[in-house]
């Protein structure tokens, strides 16, 4: 059926430009397959000012009678010079390996031979060469890598030349502003100095409560240089979550500020600090106009400084810790991962292999050292030899988009709720985004309509789904540049690792819980106030090579090599005997009108029985509540089930969040029940 000149403009199109782009759309609607009908259409013919209406239309109108058992309708495919380009066909290319699954498989099989290679890839530096690249004599679950060897990751940040640019940032309201490889690294270096004069020995913890800056970015080099151990804090923490981390990590001194200016507003940073009992802080002032008045004993940043711009990196053992990053614990203590020296080797080589970045290339990810994707944004960024791209205010709004595309980024990172945010506000219209090579997105589940749609902003480039966790120091499934890529969908295992689905009584499933298969760089080993093998081995199934790992997310398989997550495992309901990731829920009535975004959680009934469903939605001004839950309920019997019934909707003003965006709704399951303290 032919596309008509009133349907494009139903869509929003101006007459002129309907009639203008009606006979070439009808032909390639008639005249080619679905998936070269997409590309041209995707390429050629729409542009990122086409209301998002009709995107959306002709995607599922070219796609209408796909054949689902491939997997799901690719929104991009690379092209050959695309494919030829990446940094994966150059390792294909090297390994003489003629298929991206090949490559897969020959990763996930020879877990040594693919760390080392990658390790001479990068570039990595050494004090003292690694003996062996792992030893498994205590088992998979207790690897020991890079035997032997002495080095510090600093070293392999500042390999690009002195005069390329390592940060671009800018504050809102400031102009943009650029420091190369050279300044970065000797700001590190007088950090360092600082470190050493005020008496710091390798090993002490030294924590980080500030915003993601240049300063913050050279301060987490600093401490690192120094061997000591960086402890990452969001900045939104409360004094109370703040305290928590300090005592954990025996943390001997804190990096913070005095208050963010963010949105207009300005938040205060030190006082917080204060209030949480902390050790001995370097405060830095938001503006050079700050006067500040410290505690006895705080120091400010410029008195703490080192004068010297020169300094040796102490070299660490490989299992030596680096970080200390913090789960997003909803009840009790956070556990307190430790990161290890080699664990940045895995957010560089996820940097290099899954999101192709490039010497030279621009990387903007909106994050906070508090979240593992902050760290993860440094060493992917500065192992390659690229830019970090940091801006200063809110992601959710306009001046974020001018700086993207002001800054010339080519790989931009994302939460989901963060493009929902840009959907629903039309924000990012008409801005130029075409220096973009790809997105990723991680954090939370993402939406096929969602990620459509940043898709389109760009003139169509892929998205990059980016699922893994703090004690992966990356993602255990992904998708690549050299891959066609459907929204909101994964399409390959990380490569150096594999997994497996499985179903309550350990059997190969296509949805259920995924399980690792160690042992990988990055992988934890240990946790500071847990039992590691009681986290994640403890009645966790085995395979073949040995025992798996409990990671906690369900994943469905797709088919044609097409993945796509539900959340967490514990966020599974069971509705009138059926069970239901809470994911699932918020897939469907997110995308019905007026609802910006949902929270599903179950609830059991005071004196017991079947679990009911609670919906906490946040609505688009002017949404009737009353009419509103009839409305999701019917969305709900359409798209899913129609025994699962809606018990109440709660609007509320915005979702419960931790620092890494996830949605907790273990807090919200509380404050129903009336838990909340």
């Amino acid at each position: 059926m032919e596309l008509s000149l009133e349907k494009l403009t139903e869509l929003g199109l101006e007459k002129s430009a309907a009639r203008d782009l009606l006979p070439p759309l009808n032909q390639c609607l008639k005249s080619l397959p679905a998936a070269l009908a997409w590309q041209r259409i995707s390429r050629q013919l729409l542009c990122p000012d086409h209301p998002f209406q009709l995107h959306r239309f002709l995607f599922e109108k070219v796609f209408a009678e796909w054949d689902r058992q491939q997997g799901p309708p690719p929104a991009w495919t690379p092209t050959q010079e695309q494919v030829q380009r990446s940094n994966i066909a150059r390792l294909m290319r090297s390994l003489q390996i003629n298929s991206y699954r090949e490559l897969h498989a020959w990763s996930a099989q020879h877990r040594a031979a693919f760390w080392e290679r990658m390790i001479q890839e990068l570039g990595i530096c050494f004090s003292r060469e690694y003996s062996a690249v792992v030893d498994l004599t205590a088992g998979i679950a207790s690897p020991r890598w890079l035997v032997g060897a002495e080095f510090n990751m600093v070293e392999s940040c500042f390999q690009a030349p002195a005069e390329a640019i390592a940060v671009v940032f800018q504050a809102e309201d400031g102009p943009l502003s650029r420091w190369t490889y050279k300044a970065l690294q000797q700001l590190t270096n007088r950090v360092a100095h600082g470190l050493v004069h005020a008496g710091f020995r390798p090993g002490d913890a030294i924590a980080i409560d500030l915003p993601m800056t240049a300063e913050s970015v050279a301060i987490y080099l600093g401490i690192v240089a120094t061997g000591c151990t960086a402890v990452s804090i969001a900045d939104s923490f409360a004094p109370h979550e703040i305290e928590t981390r300090l005592r954990l990590a025996d943390a001997k001194a804190v990096f913070t500020q005095d208050y963010i200016l963010r949105g207009g507003k300005r938040l205060p940073l030190y006082d917080k600090v204060v209030a949480a009992h902390a050790p001995r802080a370097i405060v830095l002032a938001a503006t050079a106009t700050t006067a500040l008045s410290l505690r006895q004993g705080d120091l400010q940043w410029e008195d703490f400084l080192g004068p010297a711009t020169d300094f040796t990196a102490v070299p660490r053992r490989p299992d030596d810790y680096l970080n200390i990053l913090f789960s997003s614990g909803t009840t009790g203590e956070p556990k307190a991962i430790p990161w290890a020296q080699t664990t940045p080797l895995k957010c560089a080589v996820d940097g290099y292999l899954h999101h192709d970045i490039q010497a030279g290339e621009i990387v903007a990810w909106p994050t906070n050292l508090g979240w593992m994707m902050g760290p993860w944004l440094i060493f992917a960024s500065l192992v390659n030899r690229a830019t970090i791209a940091l801006y200063y205010g809110v992601p959710t709004g306009r001046d974020f988009g001018r700086f993207v595309q002001d800054a010339q980024v080519n790989m931009l990172g994302v939460v989901p709720s963060l493009v929902r945010a840009w959907k629903d506000s039309g924000c990012m219209q008409g801005l130029d985004w075409s220096a973009l090579k790809a997105f990723s997105s991680t954090g939370e589940c993402s939406e096929s309509d969602d990620m459509l749609y940043l898709m389109a902003l760009a003139g169509y480039r892929p998205v990059v789904e980016y699922c893994g966790g703090t004690e992966i120091g990356g993602g255990y499934i992904s998708g690549t540049l050299v891959q066609p890529a459907a929204p909101a969908t994964f399409s390959t295992p990380a490569l150096g690792m594999d997994f497996a689905i499985l179903d309550e009584a350990g059997s190969p499933a296509t949805n259920g819980e995924v399980f690792l298969q160690p042992p990988s760089i990055g992988l934890s080993t240990e946790l500071l106030n847990r039992d590691h093998r009681e986290v994640y081995f403890a009645g966790a199934p085995a395979a073949d090579s040995g025992p798996l790992r409990r990671h906690g997310d369900q994943i469905e398989n797709l088919g044609g090599g097409y993945f796509r997550a539900h959340g967490r495992i514990d966020d599974t309901m069971n509705l009138s005997g059926i069970k239901v990731s809470s994911a699932e829920i918020e897939q469907v009535l997110n995308g019905v009108e007026g609802v910006r975004e949902t929270a599903a959680i179950a609830v059991s009934p005071p004196a017991g029985g079947l679990s009911r469903l609670v919906i906490y939605a946040v609505l688009a001004p002017g949404v009737e509540t009353q009419t509103l839950q009839g409305t999701l309920q019917e969305a709900i019997r359409q798209q899913l089930n129609p025994l699962f019934k809606i018990h109440q909707v709660v609007p509320v003003e915005q979702l419960p969040r931790t620092a890494s965006n996830k949605v907790l709704r273990r807090l919200l399951r509380d404050r129903y029940q009336g838990k909340e303290s």
